[in-house]
């Protein structure tokens, strides 16, 4: 390796540092580049260690390592994942560098997807903040984290839209709405990703596109979208994310229109490069280039990568034996252009200059755990859960009043359980730092009230376990699974509660009964959860139900019955504390529904922005069972404050197309308590070139309110908010029309005016 050429000197620009250095690249080099591999890493084995004495399984895994140790000593390897140890990243790439002609670092990359030591609340509830500012801090936190760990590239946010609850991914989710998983993407993408600094990561947004639409909420199945749909639903978060800088862009699994996702040029290349303006990179989804011939799409994994690389993924997520390393030969053979591998290198390369990794591949290992512990990081994961928590009803027993309660039972398994009040898709926590509901509880708690904890029932296994499970350094749940003593243990829980003054009953879904390869045929409570619920609450005991999942489930019969209902989500590291805090009443809570909650799986999908249709005045009465309306609709939440909406203004009552103006509205907080508000704007197109949804989010703003206080909350509307793509023109456009008004703290909105478009 020599340092005189001028791909290594700083002060150059990095284009041109990049087309020096892929000047001088051979085929190999170059392929080696597009080459991502899972690397479990399990340290350096002894001389004399006897691989075949292992288990077989074991074996396999251990030879992988060995495997891919040698791949990075022969330069055959450009970035690694599932590193998360500043140690472990600096040996390999020490390796990387030894055995690369040009001295070519490594970019690892892993899945911070809501934190890694520190975990925040799950994406979907942090999407139910409605608080850009506070997912751009937690992001923050994580890209500090990860880059002090040795990670630079991270895969996230995951921004598909998601309106089937059935589908487990969910969970990583922003809900159901483009123009709020835009906002979220944006401020998830800033967070990350920052200035690029030493203390930022790459973002990677995904998965480019329609992952969420799978049939059935199936995981991995195919999906089926119409071009108006992808590009006024699916592709804008994209837009939003690429717009905020992203550098990365993940291609998804599924066949999308009969196309799969990750061979698809017209998508890949014309879509997201082409018209969303993307620069960046792009990387398969786990194996997806050689999904390519298992989804009979490419006829070998020579075929595979061939066709991949056109279409624009540049660099392969490979779990093994990569298709990529066939591309030199597609090139010998004529099979590929050589420009489209360049391109593909180049664009790779622009990412491994621009974080500075030429200058400095190895990371200060001694400041890790320095970074991991900061105080100020958990404090930041506290704020986003309590923003994040969502009260769905209350008829006054909440917040908890020490002067008026003397005892509390709080009941459930998940209460107790700290690996399941941190979520899913987390792989680098630690569960002796996690502040699970039952001890943020008692912690608040003090000495003044006295707490009963009752485990409750139990919540049963998956039918087919998690792959992940493997993959998780702390998966303990202690005996949540056990169910063999239901009986007797229900009957204590009942006993717990009719001897106390509340019952605060914690029930959901295990944190492997969501995410990844966790979709569900109904959204029932899993086990006898529903059983239990019933029985505590005909002791006739106040019951606040704190629910702990990350999708919608089946809470009918709970609305109906029990006196208070909180959505806490898997709240994360601070979990626990930030639940108590908003249970005692130091936090009013202001979470924000970002999806609609079925009554019933039957209704699935359901979503706000549906079309008016046939006979819109019996949108309720779709099914003769029941209504076929939400339990809970899009953006709603309940306050321990209340507010008024009044004197809702528009600039200019007529707008020209193209123009814009402000819609503004005041609100007032009526109450005796400080409180926020999520002041939410959504519009309805009366008539134009195409049918328009009944109601479209294109504003919102959470705001605090000292008691007494009113606050004036504008908002802009011009061709942004009022285009939209129309399958009449097969382009995008904008109506003279009349644009209805609609501003409130739900998608129910009552507060109503028009702006004429001409």
């Amino acid at each position: 390796m020599t340092t005189d050429f001028p791909y290594m000197n700083a002060s150059l620009p990095v284009a041109q540092r990049v087309e020096d250095l892929l000047g001088r690249m051979e085929r190999t080099e170059k392929a080696a580049q597009l080459t991502q591999s899972f690397c479990f890493a399990i340290g350096e084995l002894p001389d004399d260690f006897d691989i075949d004495a292992l288990p077989e399984e074991h074996q396999a895994f251990v030879r992988q390592t060995q495997q891919i140790d040698a791949a990075v000593e022969r330069g055959e390897i450009g970035s690694l994942l599932f590193i998360r140890d500043a140690a472990v990243a600096n040996r390999y790439q020490a390796k990387a560098l030894a055995g690369s002609r040009l001295g070519i670092p490594l970019i690892f990359g892993f899945d911070v997807i809501h934190g890694l030591r520190t975990v925040l609340p799950v994406p979907i509830a942090q999407a139910a903040s409605w608080d850009p500012a506070v997912i751009t801090a937690g992001a923050q936190v994580a890209a500090r984290e990860a880059r002090a760990s040795g990670i630079q590239w991270t895969f996230a946010p995951m921004i598909d839209i998601a309106r089937d609850p059935r589908w487990g991914r969910i969970v990583e989710s922003a809900g159901e709405d483009p123009f709020l998983t835009s906002i979220v993407a944006a401020a998830q993408v800033h967070g990350f990703q920052g200035n690029l600094g030493p203390e930022s990561i790459i973002a990677g947004p995904k998965h480019f596109a329609g992952y969420g639409a799978a049939r059935g909420g199936r995981d991995y199945e195919d999906a089926e979208i119409s071009e108006s749909e992808l590009r006024n639903v699916y592709l804008p978060p994209f837009k939003a994310a690429i717009d905020a800088g992203a550098h990365n862009v993940m291609s998804a699994y599924m066949d999308l229109n009969g196309v799969p996702a990750s061979g698809n040029s017209r998508l890949l290349n014309d879509m997201l490069r082409g018209e969303l303006g993307f620069e960046g990179f792009v990387v398969s989804d786990a194996n997806a280039v050689k999904s390519l011939e298992t989804q009979h799409f490419a006829a070998d994994a020579a075929d595979a990568a061939a066709r991949a690389i056109t279409a624009g993924v540049d660099m392969e997520m490979s779990m093994s034996e990569p298709a990529y390393a066939s591309l030199p030969q597609l090139v010998e053979d004529g099979r590929l252009e050589q420009s489209i591998l360049d391109e593909a290198v180049r664009r790779v390369l622009t990412v491994k200059f621009a974080l500075g990794l030429f200058e400095n591949p190895f990371v200060e290992d001694t400041k890790m755990e320095r970074v991991l512990g900061d105080p100020g990081h958990r404090d930041t994961a506290r704020v986003s859960a309590e923003r994040s928590i969502v009260l769905l009803k209350n008829d006054g027993v909440l917040p908890l009043a020490p002067n008026q309660t003397a005892t509390v039972a709080v009941i459930g398994r998940l209460a107790d359980s700290k690996r399941d009040t941190l979520g899913p898709w987390v792989f680098g926590h630690s569960t002796d730092e996690t502040v699970s509901i039952l001890e943020g509880i008692r912690a608040r708690a003090g000495s003044e009230l006295r707490v009963e904890y009752a485990a409750g029932v139990g919540v049963p296994d998956r039918a087919f376990p998690s792959p992940f499970a493997l993959q998780d350094p702390d998966p303990g749940s202690g005996g949540i699974g056990v169910i063999d003593d239901d009986d007797e243990e229900l009957d204590r829980a009942v006993a717990v509660a009719a001897r106390s003054d509340i019952a605060l009953v914690v029930i959901g879904e295990r944190q492997d009964q969501a995410g990844e390869t966790a979709s569900k045929s109904n959204l029932d409570l899993p086990g006898r959860q529903l059983e239990m619920l019933q029985r505590i609450a005909a002791t006739g005991t106040p019951v606040a139900v704190i629910l702990m999942a990350g999708r919608p489930l089946d809470l009918r019969w709970a609305d109906q019955n029990v006196s208070a209902i909180v959505q806490g989500w898997y709240p994360g590291t601070r979990g626990g504390d930030a639940i108590a805090s908003v249970l005692f009443g130091d936090v009013s809570p202001a979470g924000r529904l970002p999806f609609t909650w079925p009554r019933h799986v039957g209704q699935v999908p359901m979503i706000y922005a549906h079309y008016r249709t046939f006979a819109p005045q019996d949108q309720d009465k779709r099914y003769w069972n029941e209504a076929s309306t939400p339990l809970y609709p899009f953006g709603y939440g309940l306050s321990y404050g209340k507010f008024e909406y009044s004197n809702l203004q528009t600039d200019s009552s007529d707008i020209a197309v193209g123009a814009t103006t402000n819609v503004s509205v005041e609100i007032t907080n009526t109450s005796e308590r400080e409180a926020d508000e999520v002041a939410q704007l959504y519009i309805h197109q009366r008539y134009g070139t195409s049918s328009r949804p009944v109601r479209e989010l294109k504003g919102f703003e959470r705001v605090t309110l000292l008691p007494g206080e009113t606050r004036k909350v504008s908002f802009q509307i011009g061709p942004q908010q009022l285009s939209y793509w129309s399958d009449v023109t097969g382009s995008w456009v904008q109506d003279s029309t009349v644009i209805d008004l609609f501003v409130g703290g739900d998608s129910l909105a009552q507060l109503t005016s028009s702006l004429r478009v001409k």
